[in-house]
């Protein structure tokens, strides 16, 4: 069963029909490289507050895209508002799509406005096919590097566990790649180049102990130490059931490799590293207010998402 073609809605007001389920259509494998550069377009660097994170670009309609992100970056922010910074460099005033009920998963979506530029929209896949063994790509901005381009990071690992149930957030998925803090938020791709999770968690976290299943009980030992030195992340299909009646946009391709710059487009650019203000925006009927899209490239300061 497909998706319908009910879109996401665009405004934080806006409500979300429910869907039953969530099946991706199969897909060629890509080469590590493809992935890596599809992975690249789709993350996006959420700053929230002091602290950041990262976010996927999941839907476009008209000049409104709505990126996925962890509960947990948007709290660490304290409310001070939102930003996100994509991989031009530009930065967006963002809102939290606050009708969705993502109960007591780690997971949030904010929206923001572009007119003067257009990005990659991720194809989802599923994560109901998984299993240990599988290879898989993780991808993020380590909140440690103080420039966007130099924080993006993609690292290879396989699947170590699929949960039967997911632990206390809703983490399912263990995986063996690297994740680093800040790149909580990031998307987990196949080898197909689709979204079937979102990072989240490192191994070995240094804070309390989080593996302990939603009903109250606790993983076997033999579990909980593959949890332990496995990254935890949450599978794309929980998040699509509880944001039942999401869908790709109809008129969106798939997430694909970035075509290279063309002479035009780059002279569009007052120099290297920076992007030139887009027009004045026109005024519009959706809730999310029109913002300045800002040529800023330094990421400001940010702190530990765990």
């Amino acid at each position: 069963m497909t998706l319908p073609t009910q879109l996401f809605p665009l405004s934080s007001s806006a409500q979300i029909l429910p869907v039953s389920g969530f099946t991706a259509e199969p897909s060629a494998q890509l080469l590590t490289e493809e992935v890596r550069q599809i992975a690249q377009s789709i993350t996006v660097k959420v700053l929230s507050g002091r602290s950041g994170g990262s976010g996927i670009v999941i839907q476009k309609q008209g000049s409104i895209y709505t990126v996925v992100t962890n509960q947990h970056v948007l709290t660490a922010g304290k409310g001070s508002g939102y930003q996100i910074q994509t991989t031009d460099g530009r930065i967006y005033a963002a809102e939290v799509v606050r009708t969705v009920n993502f109960e007591s998963n780690d997971l949030a979506l904010l929206q923001f406005r572009s007119t003067g530029a257009d990005y990659t929209v991720a194809s989802l896949g599923t994560s109901s096919t998984l299993k240990p063994g599988d290879e898989v790509f993780a991808a993020g901005f380590p909140f440690e590097s103080e420039q966007l381009g130099s924080a993006w990071t993609f690292t290879t690992g396989t699947i170590s566990l699929i949960a039967d149930r997911a632990i206390e957030g809703g983490y399912q998925i263990a995986y063996t790649n690297p994740v680093e803090k800040g790149m909580s938020g990031g998307p987990i791709l196949n080898r197909q180049g689709q979204v079937i999770g979102l990072n989240g968690m490192h191994a070995y976290p240094l804070w309390g102990d989080p593996y302990l299943f939603t009903d109250g009980s606790r993983p076997s030992t033999a579990i909980r130490e593959i949890m332990v030195r496995s990254s935890m992340g949450i599978a794309i299909d929980t998040f699509v059931q509880l944001a039942g009646g999401f869908s790709n946009p109809v008129e969106m391709p798939a997430a694909r490799v970035p075509i290279a710059p063309t002479e035009s487009s780059a002279e569009s650019e007052t120099q290297e590293g920076s992007v030139t203000t887009p027009p004045p925006h026109q005024a519009s009927p959706s809730a999310l207010p029109v913002v300045q899209e800002s040529p800023i490239l330094s990421n400001p300061r940010s702190e530990a998402l765990w």
